[in-house]
C-alpha cells in the first residue's frame, strides 16, 4: 500500500512516479519527443510501446470556420454570417509582441520540448502538490492545440463538445499521440500559426484576428505590447479576464503576461513596468453577425440565401453535408440581388407602408429571362423586437416562409387566359359573364368537378353583367367570365400550364383542381408569382428563380452553383396577347394607378374576399414584380384602415399594392433601356350599346362599385361573334358561398 502524506495525498515523489507509470503503460509517450531516449528512464517495455502504436494518430485537422460574406451582383456587402467568428491569418500577420505573449504565458518552453514537456510535468505537479490543488496545468501549445481541434470538430453539437473537452486519462492519452503527430508533421511555426487561429478569445471572437477587430477594431499585426498581452491573457479564462465585462480582472491578467515575458526574456523589466503602468484602452467593435445586419433591408433575401445552401443537393448530398459547408462558412457568396432594385423596393415600401401598420407588404422583384431575383423586401423587418419578424412574406415555406403564402386573388386570371388561348381560344372569346352564377360541373385531369354544395360565384356589382369579350374582362376581372372560361376548357389545362410556370401553394402542394382556383383561392408566394408573370414578358418561356451568381471557399477554390432552368411554358404568340390583354389592365383597367411612364408595362390586381388580401403582379419586357398587401396572420380586413398614413375605406389590388409596384420599379429600371412588348391586334368588338365604353370601371379595382353595365342577358351585344353554348345563362340563383379566399374582385 502506498504511503500517503499526512493530509491524505501521495507524495510529490509518488505523484510524479505515478504519472510517469501511466505513461509507461501508455506506450511511453515522451518516446524521442520530450526525452533524448525512451531508455533514460526505462519505460520503454515491448508490450507498451506496442500499446501506445495501436492509439490512432491519424488526427485529421478540419478547416476552421470562418465568417462567410454575402454580397450584392456588384460586389458590395449585404451582411456576414459565420456559426464562429473568424478571419484566418498567416503568422506574417500576428504581431511578434502576440507571439512572444502567448508563448511566455502558455508554453514559455515551446521552442525546446517536444510534443510534451517533462520538465513543466514536473514542475506542474510539484506546484500542485504545494498548492494542494491544481494551480498550474502542464499541456504544451500543442497539446492545447489538440484539444482545440477537437472542440472544433465537435461544432455547436452539446454532447461532442462535452466528449471533446472531457477530462479523462483516455483523452489525455490520445491528445498526446496526436500532439506527437502534429508536431512531427506541423513543425513550431505552423502549430503557433494554428493556435492562435483556432483558439477562443472571448466576446465571440474565434481566433486572434477577430479578436483583435473585436477589442481594438485593428488588424491583429497591428497589436501593440499591451494589447498583445491583454489578449494573451484572455486564452485561459474568457469569462473570467473579459476585459469588457471585467477590466480590473483583465488588467492584472495582462499584468501577469507582461511579468511572465520580462522573465523568459522576451522585453526588458524596464518595458514590462511601464505597460503595466498603462490603461487598457480597448475600441470595441460590436460583433455583427447574420442576416440582421443586412443593409437596404436585404436581410429576407439573405435569410433566402441561407436556405439555398441548406436545401439544394449542388452544395452537398445529405443536409447534413449542406448544415456542415453553411456552418463551416469562409465563403464569399456573390448573389443576383441588384443594389439598385433593393434599394428602390425598400425606398418604395417605406413610402406606402409602415412597419407599425395593421398589414405587412412583400414586395420582389424578378428578371425574365435568367431567373435572377434583383429585389425582395417587405415591411416588418428582419428582426425579433416589435413589429419585426424572421418569416420571409416573399417566398414559400420551405424557404423561410408563412405556412400557406397567401391567396392571390385575379392575380390568376392571367393564367386561365393563357391556357384557353393554348387550347385555341380566340382573344376575342366572348362568355355571357352574367353577375352570379354557381360554380360549374368542371372536367379535371381525372373526373370531373361537381359543385355539390350549391355554392356560387358572383361579380363585384350586380351592374357588371355581360356578355363580355376578353379584353374588357380582363381589364374589369369579371369573376364569371373567368370561371365560365374553366367551364369551356377544363381545369386540366390550367393546371397543366401552372405547373410549367412553377405555380405552387406556399406549402408546396400543387394546385387543388376546383374551379375556385381560377379566382385565386389559393395562397401563393410573390416570389412564385413574379417568376411566372417573368414569362409573359420572356416570350412564354419560364426560369426558375436563382439567388447565387458564384461561391469561392476561402482557399480561392470555386464551388457549383445552383442554375436557373428555363423552358418554354407556352407559345410565344400566346405570352404576346396575354401582354396585350394586361396592358389593358394598367392603360384603361383596374391598375390604372400602377402604370409606368414612358416603358411598355402590363399586369394585374387581385382582391380577395373580406378584403384580406390585395395584390399587383405586372411587368416590363426586362423585370417582374409582385406586391402582396395584407395581414400574414389573415386577420385583417383592409376596410376603414390606416396603411402608410393614409386612410382606406377599401383596399383594392390597384390602389394599394399598386403603386408600391410602380415605384419600385421606377426606380429599379432608372437609366435602363426600356424595349417594347411583342404585341397581337386585338379588336374591340362592336358594341349595340353606345354608353357602354362611357361606363367602363375606368381606374377602379373591380371590388369596387362600378357602373358599368349593359344589357342584362338580352342578346348577344356582338354581332358576329358566337357565345358558346351553355354560357349564356343569368344569375341562376343558388346559395351564394364563400370563396375561401378567392377573389372578390381583382
Amino acid at each position: 500500500m502506498p504511503k500517503k502524506r499526512s493530509g491524505g495525498g501521495l507524495s510529490t515523489t509518488q505523484q510524479a512516479a505515478k504519472f510517469l507509470g501511466v505513461a509507461a503503460l501508455s506506450g511511453v509517450v515522451l518516446a524521442g519527443i520530450a526525452l533524448p531516449a525512451a531508455g533514460a528512464l526505462g519505460l520503454a517495455t515491448k508490450g507498451t510501446v506496442e500499446g501506445f502504436d495501436e492509439i490512432p494518430s491519424n488526427l485529421k485537422t478540419p478547416p476552421l470556420s470562418q465568417r462567410t460574406t454575402i454580397l450584392d451582383s456588384k460586389g458590395g456587402l449585404i451582411a456576414s454570417v459565420y456559426s464562429r467568428d473568424r478571419t484566418v491569418v498567416p503568422l506574417k500577420d500576428i504581431s511578434p509582441y502576440m507571439q512572444q505573449a502567448i508563448i511566455a504565458i502558455e508554453d514559455a518552453r515551446f521552442y525546446k520540448h517536444g510534443a510534451v514537456d517533462l520538465k513543466g510535468i514536473l514542475r506542474a505537479l510539484n506546484r500542485n502538490v504545494q498548492s494542494g490543488g491544481t494551480a498550474q496545468g502542464a499541456s504544451t501549445l500543442t497539446q492545447q492545440y489538440v484539444k482545440n481541434v477537437f472542440v472544433e470538430e465537435a461544432g455547436d453539437d452539446p454532447d461532442k463538445v462535452a466528449q471533446a473537452t472531457q477530462q479523462t486519462m483516455g483523452r489525455k492519452i490520445q491528445e498526446l499521440k496526436y500532439a506527437i503527430q502534429v508536431e512531427q508533421e506541423l513543425g513550431k511555426k505552423k502549430i503557433l500559426e494554428n493556435y492562435l487561429n483556432i483558439t477562443f478569445f472571448g466576446q465571440q471572437a474565434y481566433g486572434i484576428e477577430a479578436a483583435s477587430q473585436r477589442y481594438f477594431s485593428k488588424s491583429a499585426k497591428d497589436l501593440t505590447l499591451e494589447e498583445a498581452a491583454l489578449m494573451a491573457g484572455v486564452v485561459q479564462s474568457p469569462s473570467r479576464f473579459d476585459p469588457v465585462n471585467d477590466s480590473a480582472e483583465a488588467t492584472k491578467r495582462r499584468n501577469m503576461v507582461l511579468q511572465r515575458m520580462a522573465d523568459v526574456g522576451n522585453i526588458s523589466q524596464d518595458a514590462a513596468d511601464k505597460a503595466k503602468k498603462t490603461p487598457i484602452k480597448l475600441h470595441i467593435k460590436k460583433p455583427k453577425n447574420g442576416c440582421i445586419t443586412a443593409v437596404s433591408g436585404a436581410g429576407f433575401f439573405c435569410d433566402y440565401v441561407r436556405h439555398v445552401f441548406l436545401t439544394d443537393p449542388v452544395f452537398g448530398k445529405t443536409k447534413e453535408d449542406r448544415a456542415k459547408l453553411w456552418n463551416q462558412g469562409g465563403l464569399t457568396i456573390r448573389t443576383t440581388l441588384d443594389p439598385q432594385s433593393q434599394q428602390s423596393v425598400q425606398n418604395s415600401i417605406a413610402q406606402h407602408v409602415y412597419k407599425t401598420d395593421k398589414v405587412a407588404t412583400a414586395v420582389t422583384l424578378v428578371q425574365p429571362g435568367t431567373g435572377r431575383i434583383m429585389g425582395m423586401g417587405q415591411s416588418k423587418p428582419y428582426g425579433f423586437g416589435n413589429d419585426e419578424t424572421q418569416y420571409n412574406y416573399s417566398v414559400n415555406k420551405d424557404m423561410g416562409g408563412s405556412n400557406y403564402g397567401f391567396p392571390s386573388g385575379s392575380t390568376f386570371k392571367p393564367f386561365v387566359a393563357a391556357a384557353a388561348i393554348e387550347r385555341g381560344r380566340p382573344a376575342t372569346q366572348v362568355y355571357s359573364s352574367p353577375y352570379e352564377m354557381p360554380y360549374p360541373s368542371v372536367q379535371t385531369c381525372s373526373k370531373p368537378y361537381v359543385n355539390t354544395s350549391g355554392e356560387t360565384v358572383p361579380n363585384e356589382d350586380e351592374s357588371e353583367r355581360g356578355p363580355y369579350a376578353l379584353k374588357e374582362a380582363m381589364a374589369k376581372s369579371v369573376n364569371t367570365y373567368f370561371i365560365q372560361m374553366v367551364q369551356d376548357i377544363g381545369l386540366c389545362p390550367v393546371t397543366q400550364l401552372t405547373d410549367k410556370l412553377g405555380v405552387i401553394q406556399g406549402n408546396g402542394a400543387k394546385l387543388p383542381q376546383t374551379p375556385a382556383i381560377a379566382l385565386g383561392t389559393e395562397g401563393m408566394s410573390p416570389l412564385t408569382m413574379a417568376s411566372a408573370y417573368a414569362a409573359f414578358a420572356n416570350r412564354g418561356t419560364y426560369c426558375t428563380p436563382v439567388a447565387v451568381l458564384s461561391v469561392t471557399k476561402a482557399n480561392g477554390r470555386s464551388l457549383p452553383v445552383p442554375k436557373t432552368s428555363c423552358s418554354q411554358a407556352m407559345s410565344p404568340t400566346t405570352a404576346d396577347t396575354v401582354n396585350t390583354l394586361l396592358r389593358g389592365v394598367i392603360d384603361s383597367g383596374t391598375g390604372q394607378q400602377a402604370g409606368l411612364q414612358n416603358r411598355d408595362n402590363a399586369g394585374k390586381t387581385g382582391t380577395t374576399d373580406f378584403r384580406k388580401n390585395a395584390w399587383f403582379v405586372g411587368y416590363t419586357p426586362n423585370m417582374s414584380g409582385a406586391v402582396w398587401v395584407g395581414s400574414p396572420t389573415q386577420g385583417v380586413k383592409m376596410e376603414n384602415i390606416t396603411i402608410g398614413g393614409v386612410f382606406q375605406a377599401k383596399v383594392y389590388g390597384g390602389q394599394v399594392p399598386g403603386p408600391i409596384w410602380r415605384d419600385a420599379m421606377t426606380g429599379a429600371l432608372a437609366g435602363v433601356d426600356a424595349p417594347a412588348f411583342n404585341t397581337v391586334n386585338i379588336p374591340d368588338p362592336q358594341k349595340n350599346d353606345k354608353d357602354r365604353d362611357k361606363n367602363k370601371d375606368k381606374g377602379r379595382d373591380h371590388n369596387q362599385p362600378g357602373n358599368g353595365g349593359g344589357k342584362p342577358d338580352d342578346g348577344n351585344p356582338f354581332p358576329g361573334i358566337t357565345v358558346p353554348p351553355n354560357m349564356n345563362g343569368g344569375n341562376n340563383g343558388g346559395h351564394r358561398g364563400q370563396n375561401n379566399g378567392g377573389a372578390q374582385g381583382p
